[in-house]
């Protein structure tokens, strides 16, 4: 049993999983700064420092914090707007990378094969 464990957590997708998991947390950490110590003092001085965290109804003995849930409802936007952004971001540098990689080998001899079958053909 101790083998088939080992086996089971050598194996690659459960180790991506991991580093995806634990990047992602840290990942969710920087945005979350990002959101809370630049982009919502920026949107305060824009909105006008509205605090929705106050806003409040009850009904018997129930208080329902409507204003914290609005506040968490814009906040997931601004974060998902910046994710949204920074893959955006990632993506286009991705792309620009495999534009720029070297042809190999095969990549030449695919261009000596066709230049030579359009050689044949004419």
């Amino acid at each position: 049993m101790i083998k088939e464990f080992k086996q089971f957590i050598a194996r690659g997708n459960v180790i991506d999983l991991a580093v995806g998991v634990i990047i992602g947390a840290a990942f969710t950490a920087i945005v979350n700064s990002l959101v809370k110590n630049l982009i919502n003092p920026l949107l305060g001085l824009i909105i006008g420092r509205i605090d929705l965290s106050n806003l409040v109804f009850k009904v018997g003995g129930a208080t329902f914090k409507y204003g914290s849930f609005i506040n968490s409802i814009i906040n997931f936007i601004i974060i998902a707007f910046v994710v949204f952004l920074i893959v955006k971001a990632v993506n286009k540098i991705g792309k620009a990378n495999k534009k720029a990689a070297k042809p190999t080998e095969a990549d030449y001899l695919k261009e000596i094969r066709d230049l030579l079958k359009e050689k044949e053909t004419q």
